[in-house]
């Protein structure tokens, strides 16, 4: 198993204990762990795609960096008022 292999892996590691920990109500999805987790999840993931590219999790991995902060200022902005 090469070196990106491994950063790969923890990458999936990343993803699955932020989901994990959702579902075992440990973390909220308001949390600003599980947005790290998740984009910890991506940038690792994506580096291991440098070194055997594959376009579609590419592409998954690029919307999911995107998405992750998005969705974590949307959920700190909820409720506040402007």
């Amino acid at each position: 198993m090469s070196v990106p292999d491994i950063i790969g892996l923890a990458g999936v590691v990343a993803y699955l204990s932020a989901y994990g920990l959702l579902q075992l109500g440990i973390l909220k999805a308001e949390d600003l762990r599980y947005a790290v987790l998740n984009a910890l999840g991506a940038l690792l993931i994506l580096y291991s795609l440098i070194f055997d590219f594959n376009l579609a999790s590419f592409v998954t991995q690029a919307a999911w960096l995107v998405l992750t902060p998005l969705g974590y200022i949307r959920s700190r902005m909820k409720g506040r008022t402007v």
